[in-house]
């Protein structure tokens, strides 16, 4: 078996379950300022945090995800936390948490790395932010 690049990422991919694709979708496109796209499979929709073409071609680990809505994904506060870019300004996403439905659970604080939050989605779901400033 061949090993992983030191070029690729050990995570290249992420689902964010929702239950309210419209409601998730608008919260996450306003308090990052991105625009989603979302896509109909079957029972399943999906939708598509914005991902950087020339990165997914010039590397085999690409970093993206989706919000999720089908019968088996549940939004949870527990098991793993995915860390959201929050680049340039953590705080400025910070500040637009609670305002689009939102809960801040743990404020911007620093670690050796920059800075993290934690926040609880209008899905009910635990998710982090980081920056490096």
């Amino acid at each position: 078996m061949e090993k992983l690049s030191e070029k690729t990422n050990v995570i290249n991919w992420f689902e964010i379950p929702v239950t309210d694709t419209a409601r998730a979708k608008k919260f996450y496109e306003t308090i990052l300022d991105i625009e989603m796209n979302t896509q109909q499979f079957g029972e399943e929709e999906l939708t598509f945090f914005p991902a950087t073409p020339e990165v997914i071609q010039a590397t085999s680990g690409r970093v993206t995800g989706i919000l999720l809505k089908n019968e088996f994904s549940k939004p949870s506060q527990d098991g793993t936390v995915v860390y959201i870019n929050a680049s340039p300004d953590l705080q400025k996403v910070l500040d637009k948490i609670e305002a689009y439905g939102g809960t801040v659970v743990v404020p911007r604080t620093q670690i050796i790395a920059g800075f993290i939050a934690q926040f609880i989605d209008t899905e009910g779901n635990r998710v982090a932010l980081h920056s490096e400033y």
